[in-house]
């Protein structure tokens, strides 16, 4: 007979709505965390600690599937952490964004023709805090849309004024050291910007361009002259000399002497360099120091003039020739014309395909630039960073990514930090009317008269304060003594250099200051953070890396509508392995949800059976297949703690994912219903067992898929929320491996059963009068009612006999199915049926046998390949060979 449920919990089951439908709840529950202080982290505490800081987005951004896989698994982390028991603190903030969001606001004024000039500096600066209260910060409530446990009571702003007297405090500091300084050097500049821009803000694009070839020198072969080729003939305005290989012969008598510049005029020597490729082109090459990377470097070691040749705008400037005023594009189609007049164009090729660095924020090509900027000296600094590493204070996850680092920060340039932008941290150097210069203070004030610098810092700079300037850093604070070293940081790896060596750099610089060490072991290792946990880029379901320009972008936004957070966050976790990409579709978000599904209907069937959480009976008295869930349930949470322990969030979520559905579902779930009809005292140890499985898989999913679990946790234990809730713990009990052998054996023969029923033509459904012969003799006999309620079977009538029958071998002995299908199959459908499927089987063999007798494809063909051939042709004779036998059956009847 059917069990009544306890009215508890039914009445819990009926508290759940129909189905799961997550638009209708999961910004209501988010409130409902944030309001109860879930997330706000108690300094005073005396847990043990567990910190993150949250990468902060650009106040200008907008949630891109890169965000939401960051905040997916930085929150995954800090609600496992929470329910562990420790006191977690997970920061959010936002960056200010310098370039981006001066362009936004300058965008918005030239709609009514007006430029940031006109305003003057501090107006413009007091409208862009107007944009930022009235429009920034959109990512904010996208954040609430995917879950994000934040504490929000400590959001940041790296302009607050908190983080700007710690940017202000850090350049005082390494200007005191020694460590910044103002020189000319090369730079990335952005001629429509007109500022310099950082290496992570030039996106290198092949495009098409020209490569001309021009002769210096003399028109005349018998005198000296030399042939170059460039992609950039404008620059020649600024050549100051020619480079050759010291070994090339043809070049031997000429290094030393100079040679006639085509267009000034001016005599330019001939330099010996190993940098020079005797082999590419001619083997000689104009040297332009001012306006390339290469030839800046060539042009210290030679130590030759870099006169400059264009403005901030990217014109022709100072050459004294026609050209001067002159767009940089402009000049190049002219001094290309006048020198082909000339006779000097030896050749061109277009279009020639070369890599040119773009400015990301404004699209067009950058221009490297000899210009006046501050700089970092980040030898030491570099050093201390690669150290930690090396030394085991940092450790990266993957160690896969670990020569990437040691190559970046081994080998670092020094880092230019001005920008000529109005709105960010204004550098704090003051000058006097004698030419005198000093670096203000966050408590000091410069002297009367005298001129601050007009640039800015770039926006990395106050970044590479975020884990400590967030906490309080420069002044002693609770929160720095309790949250700071932060435990780890969460990112992609495509940012590894440019904002995690810097924060390494800052972290380790700042290491002896009072306030980091305050409270702490003068032992303790003082770094940013323990753990660097790099995951790959985000791809889309075919592998190919997510653009505009191909618009296979998606928007986690139109996702969470769609399917909700929680199937969003499952399939970016479940992708997720440390160093990797990830392939990401609307297949995989649907699996997603149906997973999310799967768990909410299995949990509301418990209920409305009377599932609930409690005591468990002693192991003497649980069935086979409650000791055999429990048991699989301890091997699952060692697999998901050591996987997430690793960062390897992938695995947890493939574990979680199988025992939910293919364990605890499939098959838990319908043994429990063959007990749940039964009569005696083992209805109740069912309920008790099924509750506290579906209790501690709730907490172990939570959190990855935080809305879902709330709603089933809260219906299934009357608690106040599983976010609060303890993670699970190992019971200690021994597992059972007769339980486990019976029930694996169980399974086998459903499974066999199941399949011969297909192969005899039967619906899923359908009952069919069998007999099982050997079944107490294999320990199975307790598991009868089971066996045949899953596999659809019920007893044979007086005197009937099998019609088929099948040999199971299982662990203990073999068990006999006989079958009786008389009046259970349509014969001719099952025929057409059958031969319809021989017809495929026979077509894949001769495919796969064709190519496999193709000694031209096999020449050719990389070995898996062809063993994958070979497989689906073993796999297509089988089931030829099978689909035969069957149809010959049927004939006999």
């Amino acid at each position: 007979m059917t069990s009544t449920a306890p009215d508890n919990s039914r009445n819990r089951a009926d508290a759940l709505p129909k189905s799961w439908n997550p638009g209708e709840v999961e910004a209501e529950m988010y409130e409902r965390w944030v309001a109860a202080g879930y997330f706000t982290a108690d300094a005073s505490s005396d847990k043990p600690t567990y910190s993150i800081v949250l990468p902060p987005p650009n106040v200008t951004g907008s949630l891109h599937m890169g965000h939401a896989l960051d905040h997916t698994l930085m929150d995954t982390l800090s609600r496992r952490k929470r329910l562990q028991g420790y006191e977690v603190l997970w920061l959010p903030g936002m960056d200010h964004a310098g370039i981006a969001t001066q362009t936004v606001v300058e965008k918005q004024l030239a709609v009514d023709g007006k430029t940031k000039e006109d305003f003057g500096r501090e107006l413009f600066i007091d409208k862009v805090w107007d944009w930022k209260r009235e429009s920034g910060g959109t990512i904010q409530w996208q954040m609430r849309a995917l879950g994000d446990g934040v504490d929000w009571s400590r959001d940041r702003f790296t302009m607050d004024d908190g983080l700007s007297r710690a940017v202000q405090t850090m350049f005082e500091r390494l200007y005191d050291a020694g460590l910044i300084y103002r020189a000319e050097r090369l730079v990335n500049w952005s001629p429509v910007l007109r500022t310099a821009i950082s290496d992570i803000e030039v996106k290198f694009e092949d495009i098409p361009g020209e490569l001309v070839s021009l002769r210096y020198g003399s028109l005349d072969d018998a005198q000296p002259h030399v042939v170059v080729a460039t992609t950039r003939v404008e620059t020649m305005l600024g050549d100051t000399a020619v480079a050759v290989h010291p070994d090339d012969p043809r070049y031997r008598s000429m290094i030393g002497g100079t040679i006639e510049h085509p267009i000034t005029g001016r005599q330019i020597p001939i330099v010996a360099d190993d940098y020079v490729d005797p082999e590419f082109g001619t083997g000689a090459v104009k040297i332009t120091p001012a306006h390339d990377p290469n030839d800046f470097e060539l042009g210290l070691r030679h130590n030759l003039p870099m006169p400059s040749i264009m403005d901030e705008r990217g014109r022709i400037v100072g050459t004294g020739t026609e050209f001067d005023g002159m767009d940089r594009f402009e000049a190049r189609v002219a001094v290309r014309e006048r020198l082909a007049r000339e006779g000097r164009v030896v050749a061109e090729k277009r279009p020639y395909v070369h890599s040119v660095g773009h400015s990301e924020r404004s699209g067009e090509p950058i221009e490297p630039r000899l210009s006046m900027q501050w700089w970092v000296k980040v030898e030491s600094l570099a050093k201390a960073a690669g150290d930690a590493v090396r030394d085991g204070k940092v450790v990266i996850h993957p160690p896969s990514q670990e020569p990437r680092w040691f190559e970046w920060v081994d080998n670092m340039h020094d880092w230019c930090i001005s920008r000529q932008l109005w709105w960010g941290h204004r550098i704090p150097i003051w000058y006097g009317p004698e030419g005198e210069v000093i670096c203000v203070g966050p408590d000091e004030s410069a002297p009367e008269g005298w001129v601050q610098d007009p640039d800015v810092l770039d926006t990395w700079f106050s970044s590479g304060l975020w884990p400590f300037s967030t906490m309080g850093w420069p002044d002693n604070s609770t929160e720095l003594e309790k949250f700071y070293p932060t435990n780890v940081l969460v990112t992609g790896y495509d940012i590894l250099f440019f904002w995690v060596a810097r924060m390494m750099m800052f972290g380790m610089f700042v290491a002896e200051d009072s306030a980091i060490t305050a409270g702490k072991r003068a032992d303790a290792p003082q770094v940013p953070f323990h753990d660097v946990f790099l995951h790959g880029l985000i791809r889309d379901q075919f592998g190919k890396k997510m653009s505009k320009s191909r618009g296979n972008g998606i928007d986690p936004l139109d996702w969470i509508k769609e399917f909700g957070a929680d199937a969003l966050r499952f399939t970016l976790a479940r992708g997720a392995q440390p160093g990797g990409d990830l392939s990401v579709g609307e297949p995989h978000a649907l699996a997603s949800r149906s997973f999310v599904t799967k768990l909410f209907n299995a949990t509301k069937f418990a209920l409305m059976n009377g599932a609930r959480p409690g005591e468990l009976p002693a192991r003497a008295a649980l069935t086979d297949a409650d000791r055999w869930i429990l048991d699989r349930f301890e091997v699952v949470l060692a697999e998901v703690d050591s996987a997430f322990d690793a960062y390897e969030f992938g695995k947890a979520c493939e574990a979680l994912y199988h025992f939910t559905w293919d364990e605890l579902c499939d098959w838990y779930l319908e043994l429990a219903k063959v007990q749940f009809a039964g009569d005696d005292a083992r209805v109740e140890s069912t309920r008790v067992v099924l509750g506290n499985v579906l209790d501690a898989v709730l907490r172990l999913l939570h959190p990855v898929i935080p809305f879902v679990t709330e709603a089933l946790w809260q219906a299934l234990t009357g608690g106040a929320s599983v976010v609060v809730a303890t993670w699970p713990q190992p019971s200690g009990v021994p597992a059972d491996a007769d339980s486990e052998r019976r029930l694996v054996d169980a399974q086998q023969l459903i499974t066999e059963i199941r399949r011969f029923r297909s192969d005899q033509g039967l619906a899923d459904k359908q009952k069919v009068r069998a007999r099982l012969d050997g079944l107490d003799a294999s320990g199975l006999g307790e598991l009868r009612a089971a066996i045949t309620n899953l596999a659809r079977l019920t007893d044979f009538e007086p005197g009937q006999e099998s019609t088929a029958s099948l040999e199971v071998r299982l662990s203990g002995a073999t068990v006999v199915v006989g079958l009786n299908t008389e009046g259970s199959v349509d014969l001719e459908a099952e025929r057409r049926r059958l031969e319809k499927d021989l017809a495929a089987a026979e077509k894949e063999l001769a495919g796969t046998a064709a190519k496999l007798g193709n000694d031209a494809f096999l020449a050719k063909a990389p070995e898996n390949v062809v063993d994958k051939i070979k497989a689906r042709r073993d796999v297509a004779a089988a089931e030829v060979e099978r689909i035969g036998v069957r149809l010959a059956e049927l004939a006999a009847r």
